[in-house]
């Protein structure tokens, strides 16, 4: 036998290499790095590059008609210079249901927001149970009732290695931003509704002021010759065309009062109220609001970056966009960590002793690898809706060039049109007041005095008509130019034309 002093020395255990450590820098430099599968989103395309040049619309008139370069006002009503019309849309802003119904989606909108950016954090849960239970006494177990106390904690995060619950989040990001705009483009259309209605009021009241002041001269006219007849001075004709006459004026006295009941209605409704609510307050005859001297227009690029409806429709194909990625990234394998910790023991004081502790951490794996082409479907589905926001913003975009562009041909055609009228309106009455001469100095006939105030009343109903419509076309412009929403009741940042941002 050897002797131990001749055996070769032990080598002892054995050193295990140390791990590479190649994949956790690879998996940390993944999770750092967050990318995101899906494209990127660079901003809408360029719809109307020629008018995003342009220094002015194309059918904009020229200074003649009013219409300068300038920068436009946001509270566009105020240049009227009628305190009840501001009155009413600052009450339209604050109380129509519209308005309201909008205010509360975007806060919908924004709570989804919050619960798309909360899906990306950890989801964790605690428990805390007392079990008290009673065996059959078999001889192998302790007599009498047993309690068991326990408490754990678990936690899950699935890690968003692919960027899915990003897209998410940019997605429902860039939806809140469309809503927001959605609540300034109700903002727009209600204070223009408002200003109309109220415009159609005035013109009704003054139409029918002027109708029944018709109905009162011919009144007296026919008094007067129902008197000559009596005298043997006048014929029985003169007397029936006077009362046709006088019929006809008062027969146009009951529809436009019944236009003035609609239209108090109306704005009742507008401003959150009930129909008949305003009647004390814009039931007496008013004056049409004064139009200002000069309507101030920016360039084309100016209203596409304001139009609320344009932003709108930018952000929702932003939208489109992200959730392009977010169904891609279902193509990839999801890594999730799970971590329990529990703890148990027969009696509460016991509970949290090392002893009774136990946990456990599982990251798991989980991949979709047999779909047979659900997620390929969704994803092209959402290609072809991203597809679909790119057409409709085009629409949009060009849509707003129509409206702003046919807004400003209707203005400057209208106020050409109502200067003409108030020419008409001048020598109708000359000719009206000349005619009446003739007629009490008995050269001229009843029939000649009867058209000449027909073509008077005419004339005077054309030019109230006229006044109306102007006004009308210079809100109808206004609400193409984007103006009228309330920068503290949306969002406060300005609409984007082309969407140069990175979603």
């Amino acid at each position: 036998m050897k002797s131990s002093r001749h055996a070769a020395p032990s080598p002892g255990p054995a050193r295990r290499p140390l791990p590479s450590l190649r994949p956790v820098s690879l998996f940390l430099s993944l999770l750092l790095a967050g990318c995101a599968v899906g494209p990127d989103y660079h901003g809408a395309p360029d719809a109307a590059p020629e008018a995003r040049q342009a220094r002015t619309f194309v059918r904009q008139p020229d200074a003649g008609a009013g219409v300068l370069a300038g920068a436009a006002a946001a509270q566009w009503w105020r240049a009227l210079g009628d305190a009840q019309l501001n009155t009413l849309i600052e009450a339209a802003l604050a109380h129509n249901p519209d308005v309201h119904a909008a205010q509360a989606r975007l806060r919908q909108s924004r709570a989804q927001l919050r619960q798309q950016q909360a899906n990306q954090m950890p989801t964790s849960s605690a428990t805390v149970a007392a079990v008290r239970t009673s065996a059959p006494d078999s001889g192998l177990t302790t007599a009498g009732p047993l309690t068991l106390y326990a408490a754990g904690f678990d936690a899950s995060w699935e890690l968003d290695l692919f960027g899915g619950k990003r897209r998410a989040v940019e997605a429902a990001s860039a939806e809140a931003e469309a809503v927001d705009a959605d609540l300034a483009d109700t903002q727009v259309s209600l204070a223009a509704e408002v200003a109309q209605a109220y415009i159609g009021l005035r013109d009704e009241q003054q139409r029918l002021r002027l109708a029944q002041a018709s109905a009162e001269l011919q009144q007296r006219m026919l008094d007067l010759t129902l008197q000559r007849r009596a005298a043997g001075t006048a014929a029985d004709v003169d007397v029936e065309r006077l009362t046709t006459q006088v019929q006809t004026t008062r027969a146009t006295l009951v529809p436009l009062d019944e236009q003035i009941s609609e239209s108090l209605d109306r704005l009742a409704v507008l401003t959150g109220r009930e129909p008949g609510d305003l009647d004390q307050a814009l039931a007496p005859v008013g004056d049409l609001p004064t139009l200002p001297a000069a309507v101030e227009v920016e360039d084309p690029a100016a209203m596409l970056r304001r139009r609320p409806d344009i932003r709108a429709a930018e952000r929702r194909l932003a939208s489109a966009n992200a959730q392009i990625g977010e169904q891609t990234a279902d193509l990839f394998p999801k890594v999730s960590l799970f971590g329990s910790l529990g703890f148990s023991a027969d009696t509460p004081g016991h509970l949290l002793r090392k002893s009774n502790r136990s946990w456990l951490g599982v990251p798991y794996l989980q991949w979709n690898l047999l779909d047979f082409g659900r997620t390929r479907g969704a994803i092209h589905a959402a290609e072809a809706a991203r597809d679909e926001a790119e057409a409709k913003y085009a629409h949009t975009v060009l849509q707003a060039l129509q409206d702003a562009n046919g807004a400003l041909s209707r203005y400057g055609h209208q106020r050409e049109h109502l200067d003409r009228l108030r020419q008409v309106e001048v020598s109708a009455q000359r000719a009206a007041d000349l005619t009446r001469q003739r007629y009490r100095a008995g050269t001229t006939t009843l029939i000649d005095l009867l058209d000449t105030q027909r073509s008077e009343f005419a004339a005077q109903q054309d030019v109230v008509a006229g006044q109306a419509e102007l006004l009308d076309d210079f809100v109808s412009l206004q609400k193409s130019l984007g103006l009228g929403w309330k920068e503290g009741a949306a969002s406060g940042q300005p609409p984007m034309t082309n969407g140069r941002d990175s979603g």
